[in-house]
């Protein structure tokens, strides 16, 4: 099966969505019982954490942490969005520079301005693009970004994509009362796929869509902790109580080029890897051996994947002992946790 099919269904009752490429799995949304990405809420600050400068926060679903804040007093009320994945037994993350985001637009209150995507690079069409967001901001004080989707895309889709993100974060800035509550939930995985999954596709929404597609096949793969790169080589992806660690096997190659083959292909597959576990924090790579001198090119390839990569993923570096280390943002719930939840 060649091409890009977007499968929208559900496993058991919870609902996911699936983009298949050439007939493999590239990515896979699914939704948790955890506070969504992008949920608004109005918090009450609890207490501070002393020498971390930041502060646990009530909400409505529990606990929340907000890093790095200053002048906010127990009692007070403030508004913060979610901005990942909790670890288990661990406060909701959030933060308190709230963005609303759509297929076509980013609204920004705190940072106001008007920007469009730098992979747009046609005059007249970003001339287009101007005169659009202009005409449907209608002189709003708040920040806008206009996404890479709205190349060539209708001019009145853009525009009311604006004036619903606008209208969202206007009602939420203005919002004064005093109780916790949820203001705006995040976006679920039939909407994240609509929103983010924007190159041409097929799109399947009839029930049965995953079996019907291979997408079952696809997540029982996933489930297993090896991953082939080819050649006889792989890498195994296990998850632990304080990381991530990564094995890189050469297999039965016993070439000289061995390890620097395996280590490329590595680099190659980490990224999709790692997005389709739903696998975040700190991740450690227990390369195959390779001449020191190759390390720039493995972390030239490396980058290069994770650029083509939507969660946030910092390359930190090369320890003593050989391995390389990466933080990634928890921008997702774990897909075997989901999974065993719903009796996959």
């Amino acid at each position: 099966m060649k091409g890009r099919t977007i499968i929208l269904d559900h496993l058991g009752d919870v609902e996911a969505a699936a983009l298949m490429v050439d007939g493999k799995l590239d990515d896979f949304l699914v939704d948790s019982d955890a506070p969504r990405v992008g949920t608004v809420y109005r918090a009450i600050a609890d207490r501070p954490v002393k020498g971390q400068g930041g502060m646990f926060l009530k909400t409505p679903d529990g606990a929340a942490f907000l890093r790095q804040i200053k002048g906010l007093a127990p009692g007070q009320t403030i508004l913060v969005q979610v901005s990942g994945h909790a670890e288990p037994g661990k406060a909701i993350p959030v933060t308190n520079k709230l963005l609303f985001k759509s297929r076509y637009a980013i609204v920004t209150p705190d940072a106001p301005g008007l920007n469009i995507s730098r992979s747009i690079k046609d005059e007249e069409e970003r001339d287009r693009l101007l005169e659009i967001a202009h005409e449907a901001a209608g002189g709003a004080d708040l920040g806008l970004i206009l996404r890479s989707s709205c190349a060539g895309a209708d001019g009145e889709d853009i525009a009311e994509d604006i004036a619903n993100m606008l209208a969202l974060a206007d009602t939420v800035a203005n919002d004064d009362a005093q109780e916790m509550e949820v203001l705006s939930e995040g976006d679920g995985p039939h909407l994240l796929a609509w929103r983010d999954w924007t190159a041409p596709a097929e799109v399947v929404t009839e029930a049965g869509g995953f079996a019907d597609h291979g997408v079952l096949e696809e997540l029982d793969r996933v489930s297993s902790s090896q991953v082939s790169l080819g050649g006889g080589a792989s890498i195994f992806v296990e998850p632990t109580r304080a990381l991530v660690a990564v094995d890189v096997n050469t297999g039965s190659d016993a070439s000289l080029a061995a390890g620097v083959k395996a280590n490329m292909a590595c680099a190659k597959a980490l990224p999709r890897a790692l997005r389709l576990r739903g696998l975040g924090g700190q991740i450690t790579l227990d390369l195959a051996p390779m001449p020191k001198k190759d390390r720039r090119t493995f972390e030239s390839a490396l980058r290069a994947a994770f650029r083509a990569d939507d969660v946030d993923t910092t390359l930190v570096g090369w320890t003593p002992l050989g391995h390389y280390e990466l933080q990634r943002k928890r921008a997702r719930p774990v897909l075997a946790e989901v999974l065993a939840g719903a009796g996959q």
